[in-house]
């Protein structure tokens, strides 16, 4: 007999994951390009840097708007028609995008436009893995798995396009993307089962995202739950932002500008890959307080302006406490009634993605004013204090946490204690709609 699949193994042996996992990687590959292509294409037709720019930007800051006023079409459609219309919308403003007569001013609203699609698209997948996978062990692996994808692309995916860009012109890489989000689209559509809407669709769309986003923030537990999300990748993002001014500190050239960028995923994906494959499902939940803690002390070390070796390592060691994050999916998803489930996560998505840019932001406007390695080693301190404020009120909440009830738009929680100790193994749910 065949033995038995473990680890991240058992996942792939689902056929509807691989269908999610391979378009994952399309429209993540198409992101990246079209990032690439349009930057140096906005840059070429205008020669500013600052709409050069810009073109980066418009890709994070509209995640908020898609969030909040958005989020409500997770729930309220089908999530595979929501997956596969936000993928054919994406390939057509690509495909805009490439046409020569589109001016400056209608590649950056496309790239907004974008951009508000993204996070809808990524809560709407989020909340598809529990339909897939099941909201247990098998959730928690999936999403490690597509979180490691992501964090590889930052070590690839730039050097890949940048590549590209020698071969093909800017709008000619565009017409690549329209392909890997067409791509992305056929598998979600052909590859995944149909299931029925979650919540109510009698409400206005805007009005029901709202009501949703209220419900996931008003209760103690579930924001709790989320600002662990968030807090620390917001002070994680501050040496990235600062790599730089850090390279130039020190005296290192561009090769170790690059090190430093790439130190964090190096650190993420093995840390991710450590606690997916080695630890048990109990271990993982273990872990999640204590490693949140800690994660921001190693960047402490940019206090004593290391050289490019120790700081790297200091990163190396940040990142790979992010794996407090498997076990911190599993309470998540515990803690969120199925119907209210698409909204959450398109919460989750819009505001770590916000938080992230606010943190960039911040650090260069600290760093205007202070020393990069002391301005690292701040946001290793305050975001540490912060993490152990958190964990504090997450710990507070497990003894007492109410969970939201899934209304359209009503702010009542029931009652009922969440359970926040994992339960150990997971069936695979398969059901369709």
């Amino acid at each position: 007999m065949p033995a038995e699949p473990t680890g991240y193994t058992r996942v792939f042996a689902v056929r509807e994951f691989r269908a999610v996992f391979a378009a994952h990687a399309l429209s993540l590959l198409g992101v990246i390009v079209s990032e690439i292509a349009l930057t140096v294409l906005v840059y070429g037709l205008t020669g500013s840097p600052l709409l050069g720019a810009l073109t980066f930007a418009l890709g994070m800051l509209p995640y908020l708007v898609g969030g909040t006023l958005l989020s409500g079409i997770a729930d309220r459609y089908p999530p595979r028609r929501v997956l596969v219309v936000c993928d054919v919308l994406c390939a057509g403003c690509a495909g805009l995008m490439a046409l020569p007569a589109t001016p400056v001013a209608g590649l950056l609203a496309l790239r907004c436009l974008i951009a508000v699609v993204s996070p809808v698209f990524n809560g709407t997948r989020m909340a598809t893995l529990t339909d897939v996978l099941g909201d247990g062990d098998l959730f928690v692996l999936g999403r490690s798995l597509l979180r490691i994808v992501s964090q590889s692309s930052v070590l690839v995916g730039f050097g890949l396009g940048g590549v590209l860009l020698t071969l093909v012109t800017p709008r000619g890489a565009l017409v690549i993307t329209v392909c890997t989000f067409a791509a992305s689209a056929l598998l979600l559509r052909y590859g995944t089962k149909r299931r029925p809407a979650r919540g109510d669709t009698g409400a206005a769309l805007v009005r029901y995202s709202l009501g949703g986003a209220r419900q996931v923030l008003g209760n103690r537990r579930v924001r709790a739950l989320l600002l662990l999300f968030w807090v620390p990748p917001m002070f994680m993002v501050a040496p990235e932002a600062l790599a730089a001014p850090y390279a130039d500190q020190i005296g290192i050239g561009v090769t170790g500008v690059g090190l430093l960028m790439c130190a964090l995923p190096v650190g993420t994906i093995a840390g991710e890959l450590y606690a997916g494959s080695a630890l048990s499902t109990a271990a993982r939940s273990r872990i999640v307080l204590p490693l949140a803690a800690v994660t921001l002390l190693p960047l402490v070390a940019y206090a004593l302006t290391p050289g490019l070796g120790p700081a790297l390592v200091a990163l190396v060691a940040a990142g790979a406490g992010s794996a407090y994050t498997l076990g911190l999916d599993r309470w998540f998803v515990d803690a969120v009634p199925e119907e209210l489930r698409g909204r959450a996560m398109t919460v989750h998505t819009a505001g770590l993605m916000t938080v992230q840019g606010i943190g960039m932001a911040l650090a260069g406007l600290a760093a205007e004013f202070f020393a990069v390695g002391t301005v690292v080693a701040g946001a290793g301190v305050l975001g540490s204090c912060c993490c152990l404020l958190l964990v504090a009120e997450v710990r507070a909440t497990a003894r007492g946490g109410a969970r939201p009830t899934a209304g359209a738009t009503g702010t009542r929680h029931s009652a009922r204690e969440h359970a926040t100790e994992s339960r150990d193994g997971a069936d695979q749910h398969m059901t369709g709609g």
